[in-house]
């Protein structure tokens, strides 16, 4: 069980890493499985996102995304972020959760 601090610790380590890929391309899919493609423009501490120039991947089912072309996503609603694998540095990722890991087994 997360407590709240701890919460607080695992949400800013998210935070950091979608503020490192600012500016690049990343496909979010939603819990209601509406997937969009979009240039990152900004993140926030709720892990809330902003992208630009978005695209969704399935318009037949989503037409009325079309004519959008930025967009507010509420953290809460977000089910996955696909990254590109280059602009994704995995170890820096891995070691950043074990450190964070220990820390809090150490507590």
């Amino acid at each position: 069980v997360l407590t709240s601090a701890k919460a607080d610790r695992s949400k800013m380590l998210f935070y950091s890493f979608f503020k490192s890929l600012v500016g690049k391309e990343v496909v979010v899919e939603l819990k209601n499985d509406l997937c969009i493609c979009g240039t990152l423009h900004s993140v926030d501490q709720f892990l809330n996102i902003k992208l630009t120039d978005i695209s969704v991947t399935d318009p037949e089912k989503y037409p009325h995304m079309l004519s959008v072309k930025t967009c507010f996503i509420r953290g809460s609603v977000v089910r996955y972020v696909q990254l590109p694998a280059d602009e994704c540095d995995t170890q820096l990722l891995q070691d950043a959760t074990r450190k964070e890991a220990a820390q809090n087994k150490q507590r």
